[in-house]
């Protein structure tokens, strides 16, 4: 039920006419009484910033962390559309409130789509009676909800955890511009749990930093990127805190490989670990150095386990490295050991590297820092997907 799993929300998804194709694109998430909740965001870190990221950024401000509903399109990102594009959003806002009846700043809202494009309102404005009118806490309109903020994207996605006295779900977009932190990505997540907006906001940015802050499709940051949680109370507080949070951490895990498994036009899932780093830091921005390679991601298109690659770009990364000490292997294969090529079976290795989900290693052999970064390779579809805005 994703989106709606969680005790207290509805959802819908309609087809306004921003997509000429007739999908859907217009979705909502609101609380079932239409009262505001205790609720957390997370925004993109690029500073060419969409309108929707500044409104719900001040409508959280203003409230002090409480929503009502999440209002999304996709099909227009009104990102690089100035003022207009603020009175825009914020009339998105003012729509679903009069319908739902509660203030316009306890309204959230996000975008997705092509950059530079005012938002078809008059389009948006025909829908979101019919919008809020047929949301409900079937399955039916988390199905929908998540149709409906789908651009790239092949399918929707949507994840539900279950702790033992609350419900954490979720629905998503995203497929292309996964990198640094966030990616071209819609995320809205909702719990029954009984949690303060202050406490709920440490929850989500733990979850992100470790999820969604943890992969890269193509090396490239999204004007748009945000990740919602809305919290309706209505299971009382979790008995468990640290069971929350994993449960919350896991409900963005799941989904941000959701995303690496559907960037566009991979054959490849591909889990970057560095270890024995100097630092955790080092061991980040090592595995990003790996991970955003377009030379280590052509390899990977094309079957080849070249760890020298790796080892380039790690060397290459900024942080403490000693070519003598590393290690690489792919899988449980290994292909170096202190900065040279070791024999490996060409049949295991082949075999392995056909996969579709492989997994990179590289030990530094300096320290206990790690890190983890989900990407995938890079290949012809990728190029012909994003040649040009048509």
């Amino acid at each position: 039920m994703s989106v709606v799993a969680a005790a207290g929300f509805t959802a819908n998804g309609v087809a306004c006419g921003i997509k000429a194709s007739g999908d859907l694109d217009l979705s909502l998430v609101a609380t079932m009484a239409g009262a505001p909740v205790s609720a957390a965001a997370v925004f993109t870190q690029n500073k060419m910033t969409a309108a929707p990221v500044v409104t719900t950024n001040a409508h959280l401000t203003l409230t002090g962390g409480r929503a009502a509903a999440v209002i999304l399109n996709s099909g227009c990102a009104n990102a690089g559309t100035g003022q207009q594009g603020l009175t825009d959003a914020r009339a998105m806002c003012a729509q679903v409130a009069d319908h739902l009846g509660c203030a316009p700043n306890e309204v959230l809202v996000c975008s997705t789509g092509l950059i530079g494009y005012e938002l078809p309102m008059a389009a948006i404005t025909g829908g979101v009676e019919a919008l809020v009118a047929g949301r409900t806490a079937d399955p039916r309109g988390a199905v929908a909800a998540a149709e409906a903020i789908r651009t790239t994207d092949t399918h929707r996605k949507e994840t539900v955890v279950r702790g033992t006295d609350f419900v954490v779900g979720g629905m998503a977009k995203g497929a292309a511009m996964l990198a640094p932190d966030m990616a071209t990505m819609l995320v809205v997540l909702t719990t029954d749990a009984a949690v303060a907006p202050e406490a709920l906001t440490t929850v989500l940015r733990a979850a992100v930093a470790e999820s969604f802050n943890a992969m890269s499709s193509d090396g490239c940051t999204s004007t748009n990127d945000t990740v919602i949680l809305l919290a309706s109370g209505e299971a009382g507080p979790p008995g468990d805190l640290a069971a929350f949070r994993a449960a919350v951490a896991d409900a963005c895990l799941d989904l941000a490989s959701q995303m690496v498994g559907d960037a566009e036009g991979h054959t490849k899932v591909v889990t970057v670990r560095v270890t024995g780093a100097l630092s955790d830091d080092d061991a980040r921005a090592g595995a990003r150095k790996v991970a955003e390679s377009q030379l280590v991601k052509c390899s990977w298109y094309g079957k080849d386990p070249y760890w020298g690659r790796v080892a380039s770009e790690l060397g290459s990364a900024g942080i403490a490295f000693e070519a003598d000490k590393l290690a690489v292997r792919y899988g449980d294969i290994v292909m170096a050991e202190h900065g040279v090529t070791i024999d490996t079976d060409p049949t295991a290795i082949a075999a392995y590297m056909d996969r579709e989900h492989i997994e990179v290693t590289a030990h530094l052999g300096l320290g206990d820092g790690t890190a983890r970064i989900l990407t995938n390779d890079l290949t012809h579809a990728y190029v012909d997907e994003n040649m040009g805005t048509s």
